[in-house]
């Protein structure tokens, strides 16, 4: 529980007026990502998942079962019998609460998605999808730590100027001219020509 509450935006509540249940929401959108209640004897946590990685817990830890009283698909139940290391717990709480937070980084990931093959951003472009055009420096911080370059392709932003991040920013020296090259984007002086190939949410 403790925990939980470290986390920015969090608080505790116990809605079913039984002390057994403890909830530890989300301030932003007021989603619970935590739920902790006694059963069978020992202390359980449930803890919200991304349906395609629920089995992975339960596959590693026989403690880590469906969401008791809850989705399936979408919740874990951590019995805390001890057999689930501490690390890992707060590894499950920590996604739990990624999943319902509205996080800069989470939507400065998505606004990044939305960057269509053929087009490039800037910094402040990819900042007002996300909804706060104040926060360009933001984007850079959170392009640097793309957890999915796959699918998030940050290659993609460049400067107000059409200028290309630093050399080694994408893997290699080049890297990222290669990768815009690829979808088609011509260079001028070393320069993506923003009037043609800028994008931005607004069209």
């Amino acid at each position: 529980m403790e925990y939980g509450l470290s986390f920015p935006d969090s608080y505790r509540e116990a809605p079913f007026h039984d002390q057994n249940w403890q909830l530890v929401r989300y301030k932003g959108n007021k989603k619970a990502f935590l739920w902790t209640y006694e059963k069978d004897g020992f202390l359980n946590l449930n803890v919200k998942v991304d349906p395609a990685k629920a089995w992975f817990w339960r596959d590693i830890y026989k403690s880590v079962i469906p969401g008791y009283h809850q989705n399936k698909d979408h919740w874990n139940t951590i019995i805390m019998d001890g057999t689930v290391s501490e690390n890992d717990i707060k590894l499950m709480i920590e996604e739990s609460y990624e999943l319902v937070s509205d996080s800069p980084s989470k939507r400065i990931y998505e606004a990044v998605k939305k960057i269509p093959k053929g087009m490039v951003a800037t910094y402040g472009a990819v900042a007002e999808a996300a909804g706060d055009k104040k926060m360009a420096r933001a984007v850079g911080n959170a392009l640097h730590r793309n957890p999915d370059p796959e699918n998030i392709p940050c290659y993609r932003v460049v400067n107000s100027r059409g200028e290309l991040a630093g050399e080694f920013a994408f893997g290699g020296a080049g890297a990222q001219r290669k990768l815009l090259e690829a979808d088609g984007i011509e260079f001028i002086d070393g320069r993506v020509d923003l009037a043609k190939y800028g994008w931005s949410i607004n069209g």
